[in-house]
């Protein structure tokens, strides 16, 4: 759900976050290696997308320490150059995927969702299914009781980690983390406001049950 974009083209990396937030995720964006191992220092993110050739600390480095310090998040490592040897040499580092630039958008959002089902916990079926709610993860809809829900980006994916619980309680502090991106205010009430319009379009009887002080569940 959560993705830090790590590009020193700035006009590039603010392009890359406002598409994988149309596509559902919550994206932050850094522009050198140093700031990259920073913020992954401080916020758990799904999947890395790297540019090699950052300022301050190579992409090359960033993906050696992250491989040593075992880190979950996923690396999908992006460069300019389209050489054979330059995308072994990425995945050797310990990339998970690689992608050469120039790119198709639809192309880098097919392979963050691929690297996101692979970093989870564990591994998902594209289809969530529970009292009659359907989600296909993959295609990105979900119908309950053959209606489609047209959920927003934001409320696809907060009504996608509470199908994964599988029925345990998730805090507010929780979604507040793996669905908005780090700018996010834990006091503006977001979580609320997305549970109540996600409670409207799913529609009679209830799903969503809050447990008072705790958090949410379905």
């Amino acid at each position: 759900m959560r993705v830090l974009v790590a590009e020193d083209e700035r006009d590039l990396a603010a392009l890359l976050a406002t598409g994988l937030r149309r596509a559902g995720f919550a994206v932050d964006t850094v522009h050198a290696g140093d700031a990259a191992l920073e913020r992954l220092a401080v916020d758990a993110y799904d999947v890395l997308v790297l540019d090699r050739d950052l300022p301050r600390l190579h992409g090359d480095d960033v993906a050696r320490r992250l491989v040593a310090a075992g880190s979950p998040t996923r690396i999908l490592m992006l460069t300019a150059s389209s050489a054979v040897e330059d995308r072994v040499d990425g995945l050797d580092l310990g990339a998970d995927d690689y992608l050469g630039k120039p790119f198709d958008f639809p192309e880098l959002v097919s392979r963050v969702r691929a690297l996101r089902r692979r970093s989870a916990r564990p591994a998902l079926p594209p289809l969530l299914v529970r009292d009659g709610l359907v989600m296909d993860t993959v295609r990105r809809t979900a119908v309950r009781d053959g209606r489609d829900l047209d959920l927003s980006p934001k409320e696809f994916s907060v009504l996608q980690l509470l199908l994964e619980a599988d029925g345990a309680v998730v805090s507010a502090e929780e979604l507040l983390e793996r669905a908005w991106d780090a700018h996010a205010d834990p006091f503006t009430g977001a979580v609320r406001v997305c549970m109540s319009k996600l409670r409207a379009k799913l529609g009679e009887p209830g799903l969503i049950r809050t447990v008072q002080g705790v958090g949410y569940l379905l």
